[in-house]
């Protein structure tokens, strides 16, 4: 089957068909740095992650572009985010910036997300929103007042298309503190005009002042993708006005249709409720990391489908360690007996089961990245695989060296959770280790006939959960 994704704009199943044949050109809305990044933006990028790893696991070329909004994005009150911080931290807005972009970089790393092909900022951009603005105004798409630009919704007819929002019904103040000085109480800011307490400005043909939250997205998806790419991420709470806004003022610029195919990703809520700092319920990615594995997170997060709302609790995260700790254990007891295993034939069996496992996960992931039935896949090669081991007997270097390939190609390079054998100081490996060290001193205590001895270490395995079983060519293990 070939791939296939959910557009939200068409809101349809669609034949993915890229503009350029083997290319594809993504741009994901990125994080407003004023904060630590919370859980929430953890199911964005972990989302979007896979999505593209299986872009180029499927052979694609992908550029991959992801903003940093370091300027413009403003709350309902009217206040700069980044400016309300720095004024708490008794900080400059950009020390503030560079503090919290360079945490959310720490936490997708410590994530395993893979970084961006680019992270252009939206304060290095300045020159190229200022032209697309003006450019609006000279195809009458944008009126300026008293320093300040808005765009003219009611010049552009499709506003509203991707949300099934309709111009007519927007209230005035529902989204935004009012200004008067607007034509229409749907219209956005393009450029707005810097009081004289405001840090952050630029000049301007329209005087001093700092781009509204929109323009930084449309500016530079243009700059480094063209007019027309193929896919546009984000959140699903950025669906109105953000999203909203980006193609009104692009398709109007241009001329042209902006992102061929929109992916939104799913809310998270956290024990039911959504996500609130004035409730007190926010948990940051770094909070996350101090007590659960990256991998079991992103296991967590890939056992939702990317579009769906997910609820985060610690009761779903243990059962998705607990999941990932079986794949894990497979993991480890394939290369455990790789240490030993001679060279032989691969195993027609063992061939079957990995061609059946990867062409069954690859049909899922061509359903529009169906990561939880992926995911699903390679719970069952894992059952089978500990089948294969317990009960077949030893197997050839050749076939467990296939049994790992396919771990680390679907679960590490597509899905990002199975680590690669050289991380040494992973807590699976360390578990391993000691593992090894009791049976060879269960071997040690047999071998003189203390059978006390070798008992009683088996017995406190098998009630942690480890399962010894002796063979002629050795003892293995494998959790019960």
């Amino acid at each position: 089957m070939s791939l296939k994704i959910y557009n939200v704009l068409n809101r349809e199943k669609e034949q993915f068909v890229p503009l350029v044949d083997g290319r594809v050109n993504i741009y994901v809305c990125g994080p407003t740095v004023y904060d630590y990044s919370h859980i929430g933006h953890a199911k964005t990028y972990v989302g979007f992650d896979v999505i593209v790893r299986y872009l180029r696991y499927s052979g694609y070329k992908v550029l991959y572009v992801q903003n940093i909004t370091d300027v413009g994005h403003m709350l309902a009150t009217g206040e700069d985010r980044i400016l309300r911080k720095a004024e708490q931290m008794s900080a400059l807005p950009m020390q503030v910036v560079e503090t919290y972009m360079r945490g959310y970089f720490a936490d997708m790393d410590a994530l395993g997300v893979q970084r961006p092909d680019i992270s252009p900022r939206a304060s290095g951009h300045i020159p190229e929103q200022i032209a697309m603005i003006q450019e609006l105004i000279d195809k009458g798409h944008a009126y300026e007042v008293d320093g300040s630009v808005y765009f003219d919704v009611l010049s552009y007819p499709e506003y509203g298309k991707l949300s099934g929002r309709i111009v007519e019904d927007q209230e005035e103040g529902a989204r935004e503190a009012v200004r008067s000085e607007k034509r229409h109480p749907a219209d956005f800011a393009l450029w707005k005009k810097a009081e004289p307490e405001h840090i952050l400005r630029w000049p301007s043909p329209w005087g001093e002042g700092f781009p509204g939250w929109h323009v930084e997205c449309s500016a530079m998806a243009n700059k480094y993708l063209g007019p027309t790419f193929d896919i546009h991420g984000g959140g699903i709470d950025n669906i109105f006005p953000h999203n909203e806004c980006e193609i009104a003022q692009s398709e109007a610029a241009h001329g042209e249709t902006f992102a061929r195919y929109w992916m939104l990703t799913g809310s998270l809520t956290l024990d039911g409720v959504k996500m609130s700092k004035s409730l007190g319920n926010t948990l940051t990615i770094k909070e996350a990391l101090a007590r659960w594995r990256p991998e079991a997170i992103r296991a967590f997060i890939l056992s939702s489908h990317y579009s769906n709302p997910i609820d985060f609790s610690d009761e779903a995260v243990e059962a998705a360690t607990k999941g990932w700790q079986r794949l894990w254990g497979a993991v480890t007891l394939v290369r455990e007996q790789m240490r030993t295993a001679v060279s032989g034939p691969l195993s027609a069996t063992v061939q079957e089961l990995v061609d059946k496992t990867k062409a069954a996960f690859i049909d899922k992931m061509n359903d529009d990245f169906n990561a939880p039935a992926a995911l699903a896949i390679l719970q069952d090669y894992t059952r089978q695989v500990n089948s294969l081991l317990n009960e077949q007997g030893a197997q050839s270097q050749e076939s467990l060296a296939a049994l790992d390939g396919l771990y680390r190609e679907l679960g590490g390079t597509v899905l990002g959770i199975i680590p690669d054998e050289t991380t040494q100081d992973s807590d699976a490996e360390r578990e391993a280790g000691l593992i090894r060290l009791l049976i060879e001193l269960r071997a040690q205590a047999r071998a003189n006939k203390d059978w006390a001895t070798g008992d009683k270490i088996r017995n406190q395995l098998r009630e942690l959960g480890v399962v010894l079983e002796d063979r002629a060519d050795g003892t293995i293990w494998k959790l019960g």
